[in-house]
């Protein structure tokens, strides 16, 4: 991954609206831009905004069906810039560790 593509993905990423819109791609492959915009207290125009900055980082992809834009999160972005600093040894045990602290989180209840 080029440097400039990794900086537009942080930059991405670093939104709490835009990082909610993949959430919601996630939960919803092939939502619109009108079904993603009900879930923002804005105009769809700032909604669009964030739509783009996440297409131009690579984390959207969009289908045209008709008058209609079908939006679906991209994950291979987020997985080259996990395999660019981990190592299959480390993500082992990341992995156990994230477990761990959610086994321990959940005894707090």
């Amino acid at each position: 991954m080029q440097p400039e593509s990794m900086d537009k993905l942080f930059h991405a990423l670093a939104s709490a609206p835009r990082r909610k819109i993949l959430d919601i791609l996630r939960e919803r492959p092939g939502a619109s831009v009108l079904d993603i915009s009900r879930h923002f207290d804005v105009s769809r125009i700032a909604v669009m905004k964030h739509i783009n900055v996440l297409e131009g980082a690579g984390l959207i992809v969009s289908e045209k069906r008709g008058r209609t834009r079908h939006l679906y999160f991209n994950v291979v972005p987020i997985q080259q810039i996990h395999e660019r600093w981990t190592s299959e040894y480390s993500a082992l045990w990341a992995g156990a560790l994230t477990g761990f602290k959610h086994e321990i989180e959940k005894g707090r209840d």
